[in-house]
C-alpha cells in the first residue's frame, strides 16, 4: 500500500470527506452534498497548494486527529481550533509541514462548528458520481471516519509560498447574529401575511437538532393560510421549508431533493457558508433580500 496516506487516530464526533459536491443529479434524487462552508474548504486547499476541487476533511465541533505515513503539508481553516503536531502548536489558518508518523490533532472548535483540514495532494478516496463527498442523507461516498481508517492522498505538489496566517470571517455567535437574506416563494401564498411578517421580523435561534441536511430553528411558528399538504416537489439548496410544527428549516448540502411541506422562501446561496459555523443557540434573522423588495415582496 502506498505511504501517501493518513491514518485516522481520533475521528471526533463527525468527520467526513468533502469536496465541491456532486451537483447535477437532483433529477436522480441525489443531493449536491459537498463542504458546508465552501470558502473555508477552498482556502485550506489554496494554503497547501491544492486545486480547490481537492477533497478535504470536514470536522464537527470536536475536531479529529490523523497520522500521515509520509510527510505532508497541512492547513486548517473554518472554525478556529487548537492545532498541534505531536503536542506542539501547529497553527490554524496557515500551512504547516507534518512529518511522517507525527500526530496532527485538531482540537474542539473554540467558535463555530466545522473546521476543514486540507492535506497536500488532497484526500483521494474513490469518487462516486464524480465527487469524493460523503452524503449523510443518501449514503453515497465514504462513511464518516472511524479510528484506524486509512485515507489515501493524491500526488504531492511543489512547495507553495508560505503564509503566516490567512484572514477568515469570524463565525456567528452570541455577539453576531446569523443574518440570512431570503426571497419569498415558491409557496409563500400558503402562509398568512402575518406569518411572512413574523419570518422577517422575529428572532429565531439555531436548534441543536441541526445537521448537514438542514438548519433547524427555534422560535415563533408560521401560521398557514392553506391547509393540507402538497404533492412532493423539487427542493433547492437554501430552501426554507416549514414542517407541521411551523418552525422554518433551511436546507443545506445533504438536503432531500423533493418534499411535500411548503417552501416559504429561499436563502441566498452566498449566505449559506455562515450557516455551517452557526452553533446551537446562535440568533438567526431572516431578512428580505433587496431583489425581492424590488419585486414588491417587502
Amino acid at each position: 500500500m502506498t505511504d501517501r496516506a493518513v491514518v485516522v487516530v481520533r475521528p471526533g464526533a463527525l468527520t467526513t470527506v468533502q469536496d465541491r459536491g456532486r451537483p447535477g443529479y437532483a433529477h436522480l434524487g441525489v443531493p449536491r452534498s459537498g463542504a458546508l462552508d465552501p470558502p473555508a474548504a477552498a482556502l485550506a486547499n489554496r494554503l497547501v497548494g491544492n486545486p480547490e476541487e481537492c477533497a478535504v476533511l470536514e470536522t464537527t465541533v470536536t475536531g479529529c486527529a490523523v497520522r500521515p505515513r509520509h510527510g505532508v503539508l497541512a492547513a486548517v481553516t473554518g472554525a478556529p481550533c487548537r492545532v498541534t503536531v505531536d503536542g506542539r502548536p501547529g497553527g490554524w489558518g496557515s500551512a504547516r509541514w507534518v512529518p511522517a508518523g507525527a500526530v496532527l490533532d485538531l482540537g474542539p472548535a473554540t467558535a463555530g462548528v466545522r473546521s476543514y483540514l486540507a492535506l497536500g495532494g488532497g484526500v483521494a478516496v474513490d469518487p462516486v458520481l464524480g465527487s469524493r463527498s460523503t452524503d449523510l442523507l443518501s449514503g453515497l461516498g465514504r462513511p464518516p471516519l472511524g479510528a484506524g481508517d486509512v485515507l489515501p492522498l493524491g500526488p504531492g505538489r511543489p512547495p507553495v509560498a508560505r503564509v503566516d496566517t490567512a484572514p477568515q470571517p469570524g463565525p456567528p455567535g452570541a455577539h453576531r447574529d446569523l443574518v440570512l437574506g431570503v426571497r419569498f416563494g415558491p409557496r409563500a401564498d400558503w402562509f398568512t401575511a402575518a406569518a411572512l411578517h413574523v419570518l422577517t421580523t422575529c428572532a429565531y435561534r439555531v436548534s441543536p437538532a441541526s445537521n448537514r441536511v438542514g438548519l433547524r430553528t427555534e422560535g415563533p411558528a408560521l401560521q398557514r393560510a392553506v391547509g393540507g399538504e402538497l404533492p412532493s416537489e423539487g427542493l433547492v439548496l437554501g430552501a426554507v421549508q416549514v414542517p407541521p410544527d411551523g418552525r422554518p428549516v433551511v436546507f443545506l448540502a445533504d438536503h432531500p431533493t423533493t418534499g411535500g411541506y411548503p417552501v416559504v422562501a429561499v436563502v441566498r446561496e452566498a449566505d449559506l457558508p455562515a450557516v455551517a459555523q452557526a452553533a446551537p443557540g446562535t440568533p438567526v434573522r431572516f431578512v428580505v433580500a433587496p431583489a425581492a423588495r424590488r419585486r414588491g415582496h417587502g
